[in-house]
């Protein structure tokens, strides 16, 4: 581009183009968060990360990649908190951002859609799951409104010791306040 002007970070709706891209971006994060002679199983396949797009399209659960250049530099979805329909109204969040592009707002345009598009789908309660060493993920997520409300001690493993989960929750609309409308309106 001419003048010096980057070009910005779009953050859309993902693609089928895009499935290569976000499971480079999680294979590193998996890479990254064990042991170098670990097992890779339960890395997903192409075919599986498509089927799960298509459930969350039908379920109208936002799943989103930011892009740079073109480029898939992050992405981010939402799953149901729980099956049962009592949990209905409560979405688990995840966000994956390229290695290279970590601490240039990718995951905090990345978070922001994922609230609005939350919101505007009529859940009132998002969940995340912050591994307890990633302070820029609970510093992001605090200034997002996200409290810390729960602690699960050395429930992974990872660089040869054990780590902790923060767990994460913010309100969304009236939260708690008042009864839910159905999904959907």
């Amino acid at each position: 581009m001419s003048g010096g002007v980057e070009p910005l970070v779009i953050v859309r709706p993902t693609r089928d183009e895009d499935v290569e891209p976000m499971l480079e971006i999680y294979r590193r994060h998996i890479r990254r968060g064990v042991e170098d002679n670990a097992p890779q199983s339960g890395v997903p396949e192409p075919d599986d990360l498509k089927q799960r797009r298509k459930n969350l399209r039908n379920h109208r659960l936002p799943h989103l990649v930011a892009t740079w250049r073109g480029e898939v530099i992050g992405y981010a979805y939402v799953v149901l908190f729980r099956k049962r329909p009592a949990y209905r109204f409560t979405a688990k969040h995840s966000i994956y951002i390229h290695h290279d592009h970590v601490g240039r707002g990718v995951g905090r345009l990345l978070l922001q859609a994922l609230i609005d598009a939350c919101a505007a789908a009529g859940f009132r309660q998002m969940i995340g799951y912050i591994d307890a060493d990633n302070a820029a993920s609970l510093t992001l997520h605090e200034r997002f409104g996200f409290s810390r409300v729960g602690l699960l001690p050395a429930v992974a493993y990872r660089h040869g010791r054990w780590s902790d989960t923060v767990l994460v929750q913010r309100a969304l609309g009236p939260g708690a306040t008042e009864p839910p409308l159905p999904l959907g309106r």
